[in-house]
């Protein structure tokens, strides 16, 4: 299914902004205080005595089969995984334990103007890039500048909107301006991926970022690459003159010598991979195969280990997509008669195995999850666009259609059926048509064959309405391509949940993000009230009004109907094989499976 963390991840989301005004600081809380003072050694969940060598070997947890490029910065193509977040750094990092709190990484301090309008931040004089060149503030600005032109992936251009530029103060010294006392801005620009000048220079003469293809990244990360092959397989070798190794914000990370990313065309053949020994770590997102494959000898002996690791972060968002784009979409009883075809309480029990839960809004198992009717502060932000919203906004937020006795599809399927033939949809001459005699059928895009099962029960239930799904199975670089440029019907999507939700639902929901290719807007959503409550999102100033900005957010895409709510898990489900491993004794409450492993883990004595 469509992973659509890349942004968040490549702009370090743990990160966070508001200091105490006109004073420059060694950490940023947005909201409540900073838990690590001046002067702290490392993060309490790491080991800060990790011994470095040895190698991890994983599986990316997102869909690309192969890589094309070394430039993550850029629409077309496809780079490997996690290139940016291993090569590049940012003015500050965050931790796993603070949502809204952020530390200075290549910026050793950072100050925010009394009226919020501009930030300033002071270099680490020890910072360098793989070049060996010093990272100054020139490169801050050139990143910049580089990243809101045309040339760069156009997400940038929408993350950035409210930067009004970036200045050289001194050598060391640079100040982003602002547009507006967004209290978030700060973290923008501080999770901003800087990178040398002199990358894409040849002979003297710049190449633009959207040419750059073959020649890596120029940053100041802890590794590099092994080798300049393009392929599926992707290996990064720890830099030996890592300029932060003894940073606190970098002490205890970072200790495998090889980090390795094997990419396998089909699920069969990855996990046969596993049990070969041709990697070490899996992350698995399909039930099935949790709960058949992960037996045997290997586990049994303990080669192997299978283990559900829990954390307290946010549920994803999980779903059916409609392109709004498409006119088959726009009427919103249409959406909400395709919804009620789906029976999730049959699914869990004949092909998840009981593991899952329903998807309820688009921020489940969190503060940001709307229940009810709307409370004082959410109304607070409603009232004011009423004439924006439908009325049923202001009345229980809607829950996912269910089968649960006294429930049953028959039932739901009825109320589809209504639905339908009030928007104008009528079963005739074996199919469901419009007034002009039009059939409906919809395309399902994706780029998983093993989905098929999942979608099968759901494609049933549509043809007991008259509608026709068909199911488009295409590679992942065709399907990227054609969700960059927004050319589908319906599809599945994944959002990761976030403990600091902030500038990046404005590529997501935002109505100049519908109209930019290769946004996260998928959808096509262009709403003046949800533009209004993303403002309101991005310009909290305490953890409260966050919460109740994104509370209305939430009821407002709720009950728009905009996507199918599926399933998520509230655990990581993980096969890795022990031996060659150390754990971390502190399991962070906040983490995302993957980069907690590679970052954090380090080799036994065996694996040196």
């Amino acid at each position: 299914m469509r992973d659509l963390s890349f942004l968040r991840a490549l702009l370090l989301a743990l990160l966070a902004c508001a200091a105490p005004a006109c004073r420059a600081a060694h950490a940023y809380a947005q909201f409540g205080d900073i838990k690590y003072p001046p002067g702290f050694t490392n993060f309490s969940y790491v080991n800060p005595n990790a011994p470095k060598g040895g190698e991890i070997r994983m599986v990316p947890p997102t869909r690309p089969t192969n890589f094309d490029k070394f430039n993550p910065l850029t629409l077309r193509g496809t780079a490997p995984y996690n290139i940016g977040g291993l090569l590049l750094e940012s003015l500050l990092t965050g931790n796993s334990e603070e949502p809204t709190t952020a530390y200075g990484l290549l910026a050793e301090d950072v100050e925010v103007a009394a009226d919020k309008l501009s930030a300033t931040f002071r270099l680490n004089e020890k910072a360098r890039f793989h070049n060996g060149k010093p990272v100054l503030a020139a490169d801050v600005v050139h990143s910049f500048k580089t990243l809101i032109s045309k040339e760069a992936a156009p997400q940038f251009k929408t993350i950035y909107a409210e930067v009004k530029g970036a200045v050289v103060v001194s050598e060391r010294v640079v100040r982003f301006d602002f547009a507006t006392p967004n209290p978030e801005l700060p973290l923008v620009v501080g999770g901003m991926p800087v990178f040398s000048r002199d990358w894409g220079v040849v002979d003297g003469k710049r190449k633009p970022l959207d040419q750059i293809v073959s020649e890596p990244p120029i940053g100041s990360g802890p590794y590099k690459l092994a080798s300049l092959a393009m392929g599926r397989d992707i290996t990064y070798v720890r830099d030996p003159n890592y300029w932060a190794v003894d940073l606190p914000t970098r002490k205890g990370f970072f200790n495998f010598d090889r980090v390795t990313y094997k990419i396998y065309l089909d699920e069969t053949s990855r996990f046969e991979g596993l049990k070969a020994g041709e990697f070490d770590f899996l992350r698995e997102f399909i039930s099935r195969n949790w709960a058949r494959q992960y037996t045997g000898k290997q586990f049994t002996s303990g080669d192997l280990v299978k283990r559900a690791f829990e954390n307290k972060n946010p549920g994803d968002f999980q779903g059916y997509i409609f392109n709004l784009r498409r006119p088959q979409f726009q009427d919103i009883r249409v959406r909400k008669a395709i919804g009620l075809a789906m029976d999730f309480e049959w699914m869990n029990r004949q092909l998840f195995y009981g593991i899952y839960k329903r998807v309820n809004g688009y921020f489940p198992n969190s503060e940001f999850h709307a229940e009810g009717l709307p409370k004082p502060d959410e109304l607070a932000l409603l009232e004011p666009l009423r004439s924006k919203l439908r009325p049923e906004v202001f009345g229980e937020v809607p829950v996912s259609p269910s089968t649960a006795p006294p429930g049953s599809l028959r039932e739901n399927l009825r109320q589809a059926q209504a639905l339908l033939k009030e928007a104008g949809w009528t079963y005739r001459d074996g199919a469901l048509r419009n007034a002009k005699g039009e059939a409906f059928v919809m395309e399902f895009l994706n780029d998983q064959p093993g989905l098929v099962r999942i979608v099968g029960p759901f494609q049933k239930s549509l043809e007991k309405l008259g509608i026709t799904m068909t199911y488009r199975v295409v590679d992942f670089s065709l399907s990227k391509q054609k969700m960059d440029a927004f050319d589908f019907d319906i599809t599945t999507a994944r959002l990761p949940g976030s403990t600091a939700p902030g500038g990046e639902l404005l590529d997501r929901w935002g109505s100049a993000a519908a109209k930019t290719p290769g946004s996260s807007n998928i959808w096509g959503i262009a709403d003046p009230a949800v533009d209004a409550l993303l403002q309101k999102v991005v310009t909290a100033r305490t953890r409260p009004e966050l919460g109740a900005a994104m509370r209305a957010l939430d009821r407002v895409l709720t009950h728009g109907y905009y996507s199918v709510p599926q399933y998520y898990g509230d655990a990581f489900l993980i096969g890795y094989r022990p031996r060659p491993f150390v754990l971390p004794p502190v399991i962070p409450p906040y983490y995302e499976a993957d980069t907690w492993a590679m970052s954090t883990w380090w080799a036994s004595e065996g694996n040196k």
